[in-house]
C-alpha cells in the first residue's frame, strides 16, 4: 500500500526526491509486479521535463528497476521509457548520454524482447554520438559495454553485420578528397566499437579482419575507409586476435610507406596497438624494422611509443635491453623530431624500472656526445609525471646530476635542459626546490643576449638577422614564469625582477612572457614591484607608444598591436598595486594613456571597456 501511495506522489511531483524515494523501495527487494507499468509510465514522463538533476536520478532509478525486477517487466511496459530516450541521446550532454545508454544495455541484457523498435528510435542516436568528436572516456566505455550487449542479445535486424555495417557506412560514403567531414576522434571511436563486437562474436572475427586487410590495401577505397580499416585492426589487434599474421604484417609496412600521410600515421597508431596485444608476434618484428628502415623510423618509432606506454612492466621486462639498445643507437638521429620521439620512448622505458635505468641514463651525460646529451636531458622530462611515481625518490637524488647540462657547452643542450627543468618545476616542484640556489644563477645567465650568437643571413637581395641564442632564452624565461607559481618562496624576487625588467626589452616572444610575469608580479609580491616601478615603466611605455613603420605587412600590425594590448594589460596590474599612486613615474604615465586617445581605447579594452582599474590619485577617466 505505502508503494502505491509512493507511485502515485510521483505522478504528482516533479522533484528529484521522489525519484530517489522510490529507489530505496527497490534496494528492500519490495514486490513492485501489480504497479510496475503505471510507475514506467510516470518514470517515463519525467525523462520530458526540463530539470537534468530530475532526468539523471529518473535514469538511475529506472536502470534499478529494470535490473532488479526484469522478471516482472513485459516488453508493452517500457515503450514509454524508449519512447523518451532518443531525445537524452545527444552530444550536447554526455552525461545524460551516458546514463542513458548504460539503461538501454540493462534493458538489453534483462528485457531484448522489448528492443524489437530501437533500430528506428534510439540506435541512430547511438550512431550519432559514436561518430561525434565529442565522445571519450565513459559515455564511449558505456557505448561498448551496449554494443556487446545488443549483439549477444541475438534480436532481429540488430545482428554482428546489421550493426557492423551501421558504425563504417558513413566512412565508405565519404570521399577521399573530404575526409574533414569525419572528424579524427570518430575514427577511435568507431574502430574500438568494432573491436568490441568483434570479441563478444569471435566466430566472426576471422572474416571481419579480411575484410578490413582487403579496405586497408585497397587503392581505389576512400581515404576515410582505408584509415579506419587500419585502426580497427589496431584494435582488434590489441585484444590479441590478430596472432603474427604475415599478412597483417605486410599490409601495415605497405600503409607506412603511403603517400597519404592519414594512411601513414593510422598504419603507425594500428601497429603499435597490435603490439601491445600481441608483443612476442609484433615487438621483435618492430625493433628489426626499426633498425633497418630509416626512411619510417619516425612512425615506427610512434609505435613502439604506444607500446611502451600501454603493456604493463610486467610483460615489457623481457624486453627492456633490445629495446633500450635500439634506442640508444638512433638517440643520435639528426631530425629532432625523430630524437625527442626516442627521448619520449626512452623517458617512458625508464619508468618500467626506474632503479636500473636512470643510473645508465646518467651513465650516458658523460659518455655521450651533445646529441645523445640532449636526447637523454629530454628523456629525463619523461619521467617526471604530475602524479606520485615510483621513480621519484630515486629521481630526487640525482636530478642535480641531469641539470649541470645548464653549464654545457653546446646551446641545444643547455636549451633542453631549461626545458626538463621547467617541466619538473610544473609538474614536481619538490625536486627541485633544494636546487635553487645552485641552479638559478645558471638559469638566470641565459636570459641574456648573446651578441656573439646573432648573425646576419643574406636572402637574395635582403639580409636577415638570426638569433641562435634566442629560443634558449624563451626557454629560460618560460622557467621563470612557472618558478613564479611553483617555487615563489625560493626566489629573491628583487634579482628576479632584474631578468624581467631586460625581458621588456627583448624579442617580441620573450616581452608576451614578461608582461604576464609582471601581471603575475604585482599581485603576488607587490611591495618588491613598487621599489622597481620607476625602472619598468620606461620598457612598458616604450612598447605602448610603438608605432608600425608605414607600409609593414598586415601581421607586423597585428604582432605590434598585441604587444601593445599585452603591455598594457601589465599597466593595468601595476596601477592596481596598493600606493602605486606614489610613484611620480606611473602617474606621468598614466597622464598620458589617459590623454592619448589610441592609448585610452587599448587601456580600456583590457579593462573589459568598462574604464576599471583606475589611475594614480585622481583616478584616469577613459570617457
Amino acid at each position: 500500500r505505502g508503494t502505491f501511495t509512493a507511485v502515485k506522489d510521483l505522478n504528482t511531483s516533479s522533484t528529484t526526491e521522489t525519484s530517489l524515494l522510490f529507489s530505496l523501495c527497490l534496494s528492500f527487494q519490495i514486490n513492485l509486479s501489480s504497479i510496475l507499468p503505471e510507475t514506467l509510465s510516470v518514470l517515463g514522463s519525467f525523462l520530458r521535463k526540463n530539470q537534468r538533476a530530475l532526468k539523471l536520478a529518473t535514469l538511475a532509478c529506472l536502470t534499478a528497476l529494470v535490473t532488479h525486477h526484469a522478471a516482472s517487466i513485459k516488453p508493452a511496459a517500457l515503450e514509454p521509457v524508449l519512447s523518451e530516450l532518443p531525445a537524452l541521446v545527444d552530444e550536447s550532454d554526455m552525461h545524460v548520454s551516458q546514463v542513458s545508454v548504460t539503461l538501454l544495455t540493462c534493458m538489453t541484457r534483462a528485457c531484448p524482447s522489448s528492443l524489437a523498435k530501437i533500430s528506428s528510435s534510439v540506435l541512430p542516436g547511438v550512431f550519432r554520438l559514436v561518430h561525434s568528436p565529442l565522445l571519450q572516456g565513459a559515455a564511449l566505455a558505456a557505448i561498448l559495454d551496449f554494443l556487446q550487449a545488443l549483439v549477444l542479445s541475438k534480436t532481429s535486424n540488430l545482428g554482428y553485420s546489421q550493426l557492423l555495417k551501421s558504425l563504417t557506412d558513413p566512412f565508405h560514403s565519404a570521399q577521399s578528397s573530404d575526409t574533414s567531414i569525419i572528424h579524427r576522434q570518430s575514427y577511435q571511436s568507431v574502430a574500438r566499437c568494432v573491436a568490441a563486437l568483434s570479441s563478444s562474436c569471435p566466430k566472426e572475427t576471422p572474416a571481419t579482419v579480411s575484410s578490413l586487410l582487403q579496405e586497408a590495401k585497397n587503392p581505389g577505397s576512400p581515404e576515410s575507409a582505408r584509415v579506419l580499416a587500419l585502426l580497427c585492426l589496431g584494435e582488434v589487434g590489441r585484444s590479441g586476435s590478430l596472432g603474427g599474421s604475415k599478412e597483417v604484417q605486410g599490409v601495415i609496412l605497405e600503409a607506412i610507406s603511403s603517400t597519404n600521410d592519414e594512411v601513414k600515421t593510422a598504419a603507425s597508431c594500428a601497429l603499435g596497438s597490435m603490439a601491445v596485444g600481441s608483443l612476442n608476434d609484433y615487438l621483435p618484428f618492430l625493433l628489426k624494422e626499426i633498425s633497418s628502415q630509416p626512411r619510417r623510423q619516425y612512425l615506427l618509432l610512434h609505435s613502439l611509443k604506444e607500446v611502451i606506454s600501454a603493456c604493463p612492466a610486467s610483460s615489457l621486462s623481457a624486453h627492456v635491453e633490445s629495446i633500450w639498445a635500439l634506442l640508444f643507437q638512433n638517440c643520435e638521429c639528426q631530425e629532432e623530431g625523430t630524437r625527442n620521439l626516442v627521448a619520449e620512448c626512452l623517458g617512458k622505458l625508464t619508468l618500467v624500472n626506474a632503479a636500473q635505468l636512470l643510473p645508465r641514463l646518467k651513465q650516458q651525460l658523460r659518455d655521450g656526445s651533445p646529441l645523445t646529451r640532449s636526447t637523454v636531458v629530454t628523456a629525463v622530462k619523461f619521467t617526471i609525471v604530475d602524479q606520485p611515481a615510483p621513480i621519484d625518490s630515486l629521481l630526487k637524488d640525482c636530478i642535480g646530476d641531469f641539470l649541470k647540462t645548464l653549464q654545457d657547452e653546446d646551446l641545444n643542450v643547455r636549451r633542453v635542459s631549461l626545458v626538463m627543468f621547467n617541466s619538473a618545476a610544473h609538474n614536481k616542484p619538490s625536486l627541485i626546490r633544494g636546487l635553487l640556489a645552485t641552479v638559478l644563477p645558471h638559469l638566470y645567465k641565459e636570459t641574456q643576449i648573446r651578441k656573439d650568437l646573432i648573425r646576419e643571413v643574406e636572402m637574395g637581395p635582403f639580409k636577415h638577422t638570426v638569433d641562435d641564442g634566442l629560443d634558449v632564452r624563451k626557454a629560460a624565461f618560460e622557467c621563470m614564469y612557472t618558478l613564479l607559481d611553483s617555487c615563489l618562496e625560493g626566489l629573491d624576487v628583487l634579482h628576479f625582477l632584474d631578468h624581467v625588467e631586460e625581458g621588456l626589452k627583448d624579442h617580441y616572444d620573450i616581452r608576451m612572457l614578461t608582461f604576464l610575469m609582471l601581471g603575475r608580479l604585482a599581485s603576488l609580491c607587490p611591495a618588491a614591484v613598487l621599489q622597481r616601478l620607476d625602472r619598468l615603466i620606461e620598457p612598458l611605455k616604450a612598447t605602448c607608444t610603438t608605432k608600425v613603420k608605414a607600409g609593414s605587412v598586415k601581421q607586423e600590425f597585428e604582432k605590434q598591436e598585441e604587444l601593445r594590448r599585452s603591455a598594457m594589460r601589465a599597466v593595468a596590474a601595476l596601477l592596481a598595486v596598493p600606493e602605486v599612486e606614489r610613484s611620480p613615474s606611473m602617474a606621468d604615465f598614466a597622464n598620458q594613456i589617459r590623454t592619448n586617445a589610441d592609448m585610452a581605447s587599448i587601456y580600456q579594452s583590457v579593462q573589459g571597456g568598462d574604464g576599471g582599474g583606475l589611475g594614480p590619485a585622481e583616478g584616469m577617466d577613459m570617457s
